[in-house]
């Protein structure tokens, strides 16, 4: 019997889906667990709240933590797509609306999460992005934020905010510096392009890449090795966030340039987005169908 089939359901949520680990040391958080025809594989703020809590729940303060035990969380997705970015249909409505108060509060919970995850919970768990489909616009920043992104081979990745306008504005630049050079990111953020996550494992993106079906035994494998040597990776945790840090304040100050940005939005970038909706729509029935 694998690992994967020992993790225990827990925590009954609503857009989420929780498996833990016996001894809860690994944490399995599937995204979009209500997949269904016309319900989009994107970031809904129902679901970031879901996914808050679950997160919340399982930090432990610094009295609690005990020396040498590292623990790991996996963020992963119950649809075929990991996660097709920003909610962008609540988006023109915030952005008609001239809501700005309602775009920042939904940028500040995306930029807690991704906070959150990059700091490995206080510092005792290592954070790893499982890609078994396409990963887009705020997808793609979620497991950015990640210490390890493990990716099966064919899925998309990408940018694509440029397209309306817009930039990723949840850490996306911040976090894909630490993995290419800043003239990089740039590009691809710029750029807009769809990348292959086999493109994205040449270019220091994706850290590990495996065949299709093979996502959650390399994550378990994975976290075996970990495990062999949990001190290491508890110290690494800490060097990190002394030599590459990404702070709060930072990725704060640049959502606020995002909420701005958004707000300045014509006609036109709203009626790309809202075609963008429907394409994502009708692929949610398409492959609810499939």
């Amino acid at each position: 019997m694998s690992t994967i089939e020992k993790l225990q359901r827990s925590h009954p949520f609503s857009t989420i889906r929780v498996q833990v680990s016996p001894d809860e040391n690994a944490h399995w958080l599937y995204m979009h667990a209500d997949a269904a025809p016309g319900v989009r594989p994107c970031c809904r703020f129902e679901m970031l709240e879901e996914m808050w809590r679950y997160m919340s729940a399982m930090t432990l303060p610094a009295e609690q933590r005990e020396p040498g035990r590292l623990r790991h969380f996996v963020l992963a997705s119950d649809a075929q797509a990991y996660n097709l970015g920003g909610d962008l249909d609540l988006f023109m409505r915030l952005i008609r609306a001239g809501d700005r108060e309602g775009l920042l509060a939904y940028a500040r919970r995306c930029v807690e999460g991704v906070h959150h995850v990059h700091t490995g919970f206080g510092g005792d768990v290592h954070t790893v992005a499982l890609i078994q489909g396409d990963a887009l616009g705020g997808g793609l920043e979620m497991a950015l934020a990640c210490h390890t992104i493990v990716a099966e081979e064919g899925v998309g990745m990408g940018l694509p905010e440029v397209l309306f306008g817009l930039f990723p504005g949840m850490g996306a630049y911040s976090f894909l510096c630490k993995r290419v050079s800043p003239r990089q990111a740039e590009k691809m953020i710029l750029g807009g392009e769809v990348y292959s996550s086999e493109e994205m494992y040449r270019l220091g993106v994706v850290d590990v890449l495996v065949p299709r079906g093979q996502g959650e035994s390399a994550v378990q494998e994975l976290i075996r090795q970990h495990q062999r040597a949990p001190h290491a990776h508890l110290a690494m945790n800490a060097v990190r966030q002394i030599g590459q840090p990404v702070t709060y304040e930072e990725l704060l100050r640049i959502t606020e340039v995002w909420v701005d940005t958004a707000l300045a939005l014509g006609e036109k970038s709203l009626r790309t987005m809202e075609r963008i909706v429907r394409a994502q729509t009708r692929r949610s029935n398409a492959e609810a169908v499939a």
